[in-house]
């Protein structure tokens, strides 16, 4: 059952390519279907992180730069501080890829910080080749599939379509 003072919390990141059409499209008309050049203009990646609360039905999704341990080490100070300051421990689900560990929380933050935030987690990690276990790696899917299925040349776009799907998806039940 779900207790807030102990959220189960899942957590993936996934890279997104920043591409721009070369040609532009041709829109739909009548009898015919809109057509989209093959040929594109490549402006980068940039990564998506998702932390899913499945037994609250929430979402928070985070767009960087980068991925690195210094991302996600904010992202999980986030996680911790503003969007679960009240918990007593969160229990943080996730693959057990190399940015994922301690040493990201203690090059990015002062000791002191980063044991305090380790301390605020229990980490569970999903075994190989089982990342389908993980929540949030399926609300990525969603994401992809009903937000950023096109091209996008911007991460300015892509955050800005990104909240707005995040604001419509927590909010389908309330």
């Amino acid at each position: 059952p779900y207790d807030a003072a102990f959220p189960v919390i899942c957590m993936d990141e996934s890279p997104k390519q920043l591409i721009e059409e070369g040609q532009p499209s041709k829109v739909m008309k009548p009898g015919q279907e809109a057509r989209v050049d093959y040929e594109y203009i490549r402006h980068g990646v940039i990564n998506i992180f998702m932390a899913n609360e499945p037994l609250k039905g929430k979402r928070f999704v985070e767009v960087t730069e980068f991925k690195t341990k210094t991302e996600w080490a904010v992202f999980a100070k986030k996680i911790a501080y503003e969007w679960y300051p009240k918990a007593k421990k969160i229990t943080l689900v996730m693959d057990n890829f190399k940015t994922h560990g301690a040493s990201a929380f203690y090059e990015t933050f002062e000791p002191a910080e980063a044991k305090r935030l380790w301390d605020r987690f229990e980490f569970v990690y999903t075994p190989k080749h089982g990342s389908w276990l993980n929540m949030a790696e399926i609300e990525l899917h969603v994401l992809n599939r009903q937000c950023l299925n096109r091209h996008i040349s911007t991460i300015e776009k892509i955050k800005e379509e990104v909240e707005a799907w995040q604001s419509n998806r927590n909010n389908k039940n309330s």
